[in-house]
């Protein structure tokens, strides 16, 4: 267990319309310093399914895939102490301030990519946001209950708000 700092700056800009947070960066995401890292983890896959787009590869076509669909990205935690990339291990958490991305764009909607997450958003942000999150399945590869195919259904709402 160690205490681990979030380095991951949000992607977003002004013209973001939804937010999607994740709980805590996994290892392979905090090494490369950018979000959804791990090439089991199914994030990329599944958004560029919904937004009827080619998978992006490079950190940067990520950023611009994002951008270009009015989607911001970021993490409930701000640090905390965790055991690797096991969210059933996290202690200690602070919470991101997330008026840094709400204060700035037109959010309409808020969701939260698995359980942890919507739980940890329901505990350290919801008071202060007022605004509920929609939890979406985890595209985790821990997920293993939920195909590509499952998820990419599930997460079909976020279509129908761009």
């Amino acid at each position: 267990m160690e205490h681990v700092f979030h380095k991951i700056t949000p992607i977003f800009d002004k013209s973001s319309k939804i937010l999607i947070l994740g709980s805590f960066p996994s290892v392979k995401s905090r090494e490369a310093k950018f979000f959804y890292h791990h090439p089991q983890n199914r994030f990329w896959k599944v958004l560029a399914r919904e937004l009827a787009c080619e998978i992006p590869d490079t950190i940067e076509e990520k950023k611009k895939m994002l951008l270009k669909y009015h989607i911001a990205v970021w993490d409930v935690i701000a640090s905390c102490d965790i055991e690797g990339s096991s969210d059933s291990s996290i202690r200690n958490v602070e919470p991101n301030d997330l008026h840094v991305i709400l204060d700035h764009a037109n959010i309409v909607q808020i969701f939260t990519n698995g359980g942890m997450a919507d739980r940890l958003y329901r505990k350290y942000c919801l008071a202060d946001i007022g605004k509920p999150a929609v939890r979406l399945p985890s595209t985790s590869p821990a997920n293993a209950a939920y195909s590509l195919e499952r998820l990419t259904e599930e997460w079909d709402i976020i279509r129908n708000l761009l």
